[in-house]
């Protein structure tokens, strides 16, 4: 994927988003936001991701007004509950816990904004990922992984959790933490899009 036109900036710092990046061939800088990343009350899971995908973006626009900026944010659903990132090996033992043996969804948020020529979309895909049945001798082993301690819900679908994913029903990269095809659909179009205005 050529963005000859304008730079591309990502948003975040999170390896899994750049990594995917890649895999698809885009050149691209990183330029992490500092937003607070807190949910506000009554907020659902998808208005919340949108929100934070379009805040990160907005943020680092401000900085390179010519530039395709790109904002994600992802988060795991379940009993109208949104598990972010755990704080301790506690937490990630607690959310395991919750999520085991049942169906869970995972909201992410895309954002793509240029400053420059005032383009700002906002997206979200869901995608609903069914865990197997894990003892709590399961979960401590992977907790002490290191692994679940950066992620939304305790777990990676791309590293050491795959093992405890039954299914999944949507998109493998949104899990991941950006929803891949999605994007580089929207970048071609507002590629194409500026070079016709």
């Amino acid at each position: 994927m050529s963005v000859a036109t304008s730079p591309v900036i990502l948003a975040s710092s999170s390896p899994r988003r750049q990594e995917l990046l890649a895999q698809a061939g885009v050149q691209y800088t990183v330029h992490v936001s500092g937003c607070d990343e807190t949910q506000t009350p009554g907020e659902s899971a998808q208005e919340m991701v949108e929100r934070l995908a379009l805040l990160k973006a907005k943020e680092v626009a401000r900085h390179y007004p010519d530039a395709w900026v790109i904002g994600a944010d992802t988060t795991v659903f379940i009993g109208g509950v949104c598990l972010g990132k755990p704080t301790s090996t506690e937490e990630a033992f607690e959310m395991l816990k919750a999520i085991q043996g049942k169906t869970h969804q995972v909201w992410g948020g895309i954002a793509i904004v240029r400053e420059r020529s005032q383009h700002a979309i906002c997206w979200s895909h869901v995608t609903s990922v069914t865990m197997c049945a894990m003892s709590d001798a399961m979960i401590r082993q992977y907790v002490a992984t290191g692994e679940p301690l950066d992620k939304a819900g305790s777990y990676a679908i791309q590293g050491i959790g795959l093992q405890f994913v039954d299914r999944i029903d949507g998109s493998y990269s949104n899990v991941v933490g950006l929803n891949i095809a999605s994007l580089m659909e929207k970048l071609r179009e507002l590629q194409s899009h500026a070079e016709r205005t």
